[in-house]
């Protein structure tokens, strides 16, 4: 079990959670609910562990994860996550309170999803080629519903169009992780391979940062993850239009369903992408992908 995992449990709980996980390396997500056990996701199935979880535990963790200050993470909280070390995701539910038709700010956290990050390195391989034509790599949107890999193979997609090969240049990013799971920075240091030609902006609202990666490191390419919202089709058009090229994601999980989102319609219209890739993960845990060109024409 990672140790920064370990770090945010219990401590009435970490001796016997770190044996009883011990080389587990591919748990996904831990699940924690006041008053239920700890269930433990993996690429196939999940199980309960014998431990259950009491509201002091969880109010433990969230010292442990919030670093002894829950004042400081209020904005992250509100969001409903926080990202800590590795690019691990922690997700938060308990009592929302509203003011002026906003979520204003989140108690009684009494439930936790930890997102096990993942880098997998060449999971993409066989993705890339449909990215590209004639050489040339086309604007693309990697879709697919939550947990199916998307940030997983735009991380990877992304390291390999920064390195380039043999057949293909190397191109200069520019990585706007706005929720640090991408490049997993540390202090500014991308604990995660994303490529030799590869600049981050960590922590950045996409928008903002897709604008000051154009002004200041002069990309060919910028990446960007879970597109969604009208600010985020002007800015990507604003992009690519300026020039750059877009790899991002968003959720979804067919392309019927996704053109017809207000802000993806317009985008489809005007052929702002012309690869749509539509992640799927099978029962036995392994990830499928469908290809799209601009005319909804299926390629792979």
């Amino acid at each position: 079990m990672r140790q920064e995992i370990l770090h945010i449990m219990p401590m009435r709980l970490r001796a016997s959670m770190e044996k009883r996980l011990k080389d587990q390396t591919d748990i996904e997500e831990i699940r924690i609910r006041v008053g239920q056990p700890f269930e433990v996701r993996r690429e196939r199935g999940s199980s309960m562990l014998s431990e259950t979880a009491t509201v002091e535990d969880i109010e433990e963790m969230l010292t442990f994860i919030s670093r002894y200050s829950l004042y400081a993470y209020e904005e992250e909280i509100r969001q409903g996550f926080i990202t800590i070390e590795g690019g691990n995701r922690i997700g938060f539910a308990g009592q929302v309170r509203i003011e002026e038709g906003q979520v204003k700010r989140m108690t009684n956290i009494r439930f936790l999803n930890i997102r096990i990050a993942g880098e997998r390195i060449g999971c993409a391989r066989e993705l890339l080629p449909w990215l590209y034509e004639e050489g040339e790599l086309k604007n693309t949107l990697l879709i697919s519903r939550p947990g199916a890999g998307k940030t997983t193979y735009l991380r990877d997609c992304v390291r390999m169009i920064s390195d380039g090969d043999e057949k293909r240049a190397g191109k200069k990013v520019c990585m706007i992780d706005e929720r640090s799971e991408l490049a997993a920075c540390h202090l500014g240091v991308p604990q995660n391979h994303v490529g030799i030609r590869t600049d981050v902006l960590d922590n950045c609202p996409k928008q903002e940062g897709m604008r000051m990666a154009l002004r200041s490191m002069s990309p060919d390419v910028i990446a960007v993850d879970e597109l969604g919202g009208e600010k985020d089709a002007k800015a990507v058009e604003e992009m690519i239009l300026s020039g750059c090229s877009i790899i991002g994601t968003m959720h979804g999980e067919e392309m019927k369903y996704i053109i017809q989102l207000p802000e993806m319609e317009k985008m489809y219209q005007k052929k702002l992408f012309q690869r749509y890739v539509f992640l799927k993960k099978q029962e036995n845990g392994q990830r499928t992908f469908t290809v799209y060109n601009q005319e909804c024409q299926k390629l792979c």
